[in-house]
C-alpha cells in the first residue's frame, strides 16, 4: 500500500501573492531535514504539502518525527493513497487503519472533497466508508462528538487520501523568512526559550555566548552548546559566538560603583552582541529577559541596555512569568540542561544591592570610568570571530 505524508502548513494559507515564496522556503527546510533519510518529492495544493518517499526502504516514522519540529507545519498525518473510487476508498479505510480500528470502541468518519468532480458529496463519502467500516468491525460504533478514531478522507485532483489522527506541528512560520537575528545566549532558562519563540515566527538565529575564565568553566559553555543543539531541532543550524569576556568583567569590577556592575556588564555586552550581529547580517538582537525578573530586568535598567545597541532589542519572554517560561522550556526538552549546576558569567561579580532604577546619563558616566572600554569591547569581538573562522 502506497503511503505519503500530508503537511498542513496553516498560518501561510494567510499569505497574498508571495505565499507560493513562503511555501518554497518551507519545502527547502523540510526538504534538508529529509535528506539523511533518503529522497523524497513534494506537491503543492489547497494548503496543504504532499510528500512522497522516492523508495520503499525509507522510514515514515523518523519523517514525521523530524516535520513536526519544523517551523511552518501545523498538522503531519501519515496516509494512505488510493484512487478516487469510493469502493477502493473504503477498502482502503479498513486496510489502513484495521489496528487502530480493532481497539477503539467507537470512530467517525470526516470527508473533504477537493474534487468537486467526485461523484460524492462529503456527507455520501462519511455515510459511504462509515457503512462499509461497521459491516466489517462488529462492536464498533458512531461517535460523532468524541470516537476514539477519526478516519478522514480526503478526495483531491490527483488521488485520494485516508489518515487517521493528525499529529501537530511546531506552527510558526517557515525558518529564513523572518530575517536574521542574533541571540545573546547564557546557560539560563530564558535565553533558549527566547531563541526558540523569535525563530518560530520565521528568524534565523546566530547566537552569542559570554565566557569569562577562569570565572565561569569550560561546563557552563557546554551547557550552551547543548542548549543550541536543542533550540536547533525547531530553528535549523545556529552559529555561535563564544565572546571572551573575563577582561571586560574585571576592568567593570575595577571601575565601576558596584551597585551598576550588572547594568554595566550588560551594556557592555550588548554593544560587544552588535558588532557581532551587523557581520553576520542581523537586523536584531534577541535577549531573554523578564520584565521585574530580576534587578538588571526592570524598565530603567533594560532602558539603559538598550541605549547602546546599535540594532532593535527583541525580548520574546518579556510579559511571560518564571512558570510560563519553564513549561515551553520543558516542552522543547531544554530544562534539565538549563538546571546543570555551572553557572555563566552573568553570576560573576554580581552587586549585593544593585541599583533597580538607573538612568542611561548615569549609566553613560559609569561605563566611561572603564579604562580603554573601546579597545577591550574590539579585542573581545576579534576573538570571537577569529574563534568562530578557525572552527569552519
Amino acid at each position: 500500500m502506497k503511503e505519503i505524508i500530508l503537511l498542513k502548513d496553516g498560518e501561510l494559507a494567510l499569505k497574498g501573492l508571495n505565499r507560493s515564496t513562503f511555501e518554497d522556503i518551507l519545502i527547502k527546510n523540510i526538504r534538508g531535514r529529509l535528506a539523511p533519510l533518503g529522497g523524497f518529492a513534494f506537491r503543492k495544493s489547497q494548503s496543504t504539502v504532499t510528500v512522497e518517499p522516492e523508495t520503499d526502504d525509507v522510514d515514515l516514522d523518523e519523517a514525521v518525527r523530524r516535520i513536526q519540529t519544523t517551523f511552518g507545519i501545523v498538522g503531519v498525518s501519515r496516509a494512505a493513497v488510493c484512487e478516487k473510487d469510493i469502493r477502493t476508498i473504503c477498502e482502503t479505510a479498513y486496510d489502513y487503519l484495521y489496528d487502530e480500528l480493532t481497539f477503539a470502541k467507537t470512530f467517525k468518519v470526516k470527508a473533504k472533497r477537493s474534487d468537486k468532480n467526485f461523484p460524492l458529496a462529503s456527507p455520501a463519502i462519511c455515510d459511504e466508508v462509515g457503512g462499509y467500516l461497521l459491516s466489517k468491525l462488529r462492536g464498533l460504533k458512531v461517535d460523532v462528538h468524541d470516537p476514539d478514531v477519526t478516519v478522514t478522507v480526503e478526495v483531491r485532483d490527483n488521488a485520494a487520501f485516508i489518515h487517521g489522527a493528525q499529529k501537530p506541528g511546531a506552527g510558526g512560520m517557515p525558518t529564513g523568512t523572518g530575517g536574521r537575528a542574533c541571540l545573546l545566549i547564557s546557560g539560563g532558562i530564558d535565553s533558549p526559550v527566547a531563541g526558540y519563540m523569535i525563530a518560530k515566527r520565521g528568524v534565523k538565529l546566530t547566537a552569542v555566548h559570554f565566557a569569562s575564565p577562569p570565572y565561569t568553566s569550560a561546563q557552563a559553555e557546554e551547557k550552551v552548546h547543548d542548549l543550541l543543539e536543542k533550540v536547533s531541532v525547531y530553528a535549523g543550524r545556529i552559529n555561535l559566538f563564544t565572546v571572551p569576556f573575563t577582561k571586560i568583567q574585571e576592568a567593570i569590577r575595577d571601575d565601576c560603583p558596584e551597585e551598576m556592575f550588572t547594568v554595566t556588564m550588560r551594556r557592555m555586552m550588548m554593544r560587544v552582541a552588535s558588532r557581532i550581529a551587523v557581520w553576520q547580517g542581523c537586523d536584531a538582537l534577541i535577549t531573554g529577559e523578564s520584565l521585574g525578573q530580576v534587578a538588571s530586568q526592570t524598565i530603567h535598567a533594560l532602558k539603559c541596555t538598550d541605549a547602546c545597541a546599535s540594532l532593535p532589542v527583541f525580548r520574546p519572554c518579556i510579559g511571560m512569568d518564571k512558570n510560563e517560561i519553564i513549561e515551553i522550556s520543558r516542552k522543547i526538552d531544554a530544562f534539565d540542561i538549563s538546571i546543570r549546576p555551572y553557572e555563566d558569567c552573568c553570576t560573576v561579580f554580581t552587586p549585593r544591592h544593585p541599583r533597580t532604577r538607573p538612568t542611561p546619563e548615569y549609566a553613560e558616566k559609569t561605563e566611561a570610568l572603564i579604562q580603554n572600554a573601546d579597545a577591550l569591547i574590539e579585542e573581545a569581538v576579534q576573538n570571537a570571530v577569529l574563534k568562530i573562522i578557525e572552527a569552519w
